[in-house]
């Protein structure tokens, strides 16, 4: 069955309305050098991860500069899971799935041919649709044909973001098969706070993965 995360998460009511739609995993964005309505302190994302319950997975978006910030900020925050944006060296991936203490997950340009190379340095791997900055949260599907295609070729599990909502999703999942599905903006009533609503529909057509729910 394909697991649901929601990203973005701002404040503990949002966490919550995730938690109790069943979401597998919750994401926090923290130190990115994009502008973005989802980026919260450093001390607002650590207390959104120790609010998390015990069994759903809490995961720090981020993009560092350094491998070395990468691991702080692991450190810092106190994540089950990094996930790491931008063009990152595929030694710096591995530096961080060697020194930090959360798994790490690499998300890859669906656009990239090249995607694939972290395959062996990264727990799994995120297939996004992203900008010119490397940053996801684009709103923008990309080819979910292809990425069945990636996803078939690499032995890391897959993540597929971009563009999904609760009317997409499922046929997303019957199309990619993914590991898990991760959305953001897609749930959103406004920029960084969540629709709780949409939330519940978007988890609940995910993990299910066939009819979208009316």
């Amino acid at each position: 069955m394909t697991r649901a995360k929601v990203c973005g998460i701002t404040n503990e009511p949002d966490l919550r309305a995730a938690v109790d739609a069943g979401a597998d995993a919750v994401g926090v964005v923290a130190d990115v050098p994009v502008d973005t309505p989802r980026e919260v302190g450093l001390e607002t994302a650590a207390g959104l991860v120790a609010a998390a319950p015990p069994f759903v997975t809490t995961v720090l978006v981020t993009m560092p500069d350094t491998p070395e910030r990468a691991v702080a900020l692991v450190e810092d925050v106190g994540p089950d899971v990094v996930q790491l944006h931008g063009d990152v060296p595929v030694g710096d991936v591995a530096y961080v799935s060697a020194n930090a203490t959360a798994s790490v997950v690499k998300t890859v340009a669906a656009d990239d041919p090249e995607g694939g190379r972290y395959d062996d340095v990264a727990d799994a791997l995120l297939v996004d649709s992203v900008d010119g900055e490397g940053a996801g949260g684009t709103g923008e599907t990309h080819d979910w044909t292809a990425t069945r295609a990636f996803a078939d070729a690499v032995d890391s599990p897959v993540v597929l973001a971009g563009g999904l909502t609760p009317e997409n999703v499922a046929e997303a999942v019957a199309t990619v098969d993914p590991f898990a599905v991760d959305v953001a903006s897609g749930v959103e009533a406004s920029g960084g706070e969540k629709d709780h609503d949409a939330v519940r529909r978007f988890v609940a057509n995910a993990t299910r993965g066939r009819e979208v729910e009316a």
